[in-house]
């Protein structure tokens, strides 16, 4: 009896296969078509297991396709999906979705209109849960991939790996990469982050009326 874990993935009517279409959806800013495959995967654990696990030949997930091109509209409805992970690393470089996100940001030219769009994608993706601390293969954070000539962004990114840290949440040293450290192995789909959401935006509220009461002194 053959192994049905050897399978061919269930391809839909057009031949396209769940997976095939999900890549489908995050490089086109598709929504209905990504809502449409997360309908038929049958229940919510199913279609978290068809996002997290969904990689394109190249080892990217779905996000960080979605991220490469700034797809706002898909990316938020991912990050609307329960179970969804926000850190998944890909094969090549070792990045995290955001740092997909600045490279997609780097690659727009500098103006008002490429700053209000990055302010808010990156707060987005932070606010979800992306853990702006987490360093790939190159050993660069989010922040340090930003295009220096973008003082907001690199900023906006500083401040939310400070909030996190003096909010109590921090990477225990173990868990940083290493430069003399072996390469991520192929198959890992995420990272060991302790990245509390809640906990970060607490900690932005604090310091929000922190500023408020200094302003009235």
């Amino acid at each position: 009896m053959a192994d049905p874990r050897s399978q061919p993935e269930p391809e839909d009517e057009d031949g396209a296969s769940p997976g095939e279409l999900l890549i489908e959806a995050a490089r086109r800013n598709n929504t209905e078509l990504l809502q449409e495959v997360i309908d038929g995967a049958g229940s919510p654990e199913k279609a978290a297991v068809l996002l997290n696990e969904t990689k394109t030949p190249m080892g990217n997930h779905i996000y960080h396709e979605a991220a490469l091109r700034g797809n706002y509209e898909v990316i938020d409805l991912l990050l609307d999906q329960e179970g969804f992970e926000c850190d998944p690393l890909n094969r090549v470089e070792g990045d995290t979705p955001l740092h997909s996100a600045v490279r997609y940001i780097n690659s727009l030219p500098l103006n008002a209109d490429t700053a209000e769009f990055a302010s808010g994608l990156i707060s987005m993706m932070i606010d979800a849960g992306s853990d702006p601390r987490i360093k790939n293969r190159a050993l660069l954070t989010p922040s340090q991939l930003v295009d220096p000539a973008n003082v907001a962004l690199r900023r906006q990114l500083a401040d939310a790996i400070d909030i996190a840290q003096n909010a109590g949440d921090f990477v225990e040293q173990a868990d940083i990469v290493d430069e003399e450290e072996e390469d991520l192995p192929d198959e890992y789909e995420g990272s060991d982050s302790d990245f509390d959401p809640e906990e970060y935006e607490r900690e932005k509220e604090r310091r929000r009326k922190a500023k408020e009461n200094k302003g009235l002194m």
